[in-house]
């Protein structure tokens, strides 16, 4: 597992990054728990967190996170969602695809909501949750 955190720094053009392994074991202390058992035999939500780590390693400015949190169970999707809250909090740019709602409202600064195959709502946060209407129709 160790080797997949460090592919993302080889990978990265940047001599140093604002993400390093420190980081990773502060966030994630599994992965020093588990960091010579190999990627693949880690659970779905412990893949997903090593995913999301290998590419802050990277030292990305925007980074794009595609359903971080499906087919996850619920002590594992409030892991990842205090992954990508940590991360949102210390600037980096997530332009995130998640169906829990719940999330993206809590590290969003700007919403784009689908129903039904079109968008139904762009805006903040803040006015979504004040748009009752919205919510109860569309979503």
């Amino acid at each position: 597992m160790r080797g997949n955190l460090f592919l993302g720094i080889m990978k990265s053009t940047r001599q140093t990054g604002r993400w390093v392994l420190a980081d990773m074991l502060e966030l994630f202390p599994f992965l020093g728990e588990r960091a010579g058992v190999l990627g693949g035999v880690l659970s779905g939500g412990e893949q997903q967190m090593l995913t999301i780590c290998r590419t802050l390693m990277g030292a990305p400015d925007l980074t794009m996170i595609d359903e971080p949190t499906e087919g996850l169970a619920p002590k594992m999707v409030e892991l990842v969602g205090g992954l990508l809250e940590r991360i949102a909090g210390r600037g980096l740019s997530i332009l995130l695809v998640e169906q829990k709602l719940t999330i993206a409202l809590r590290i969003s600064t700007r919403l784009y909501v689908m129903g039904q195959g079109r968008i139904v709502f762009e805006g903040r946060p803040e006015d979504l949750t004040a748009n009752a209407g919205i919510r109860k129709e569309s979503l």
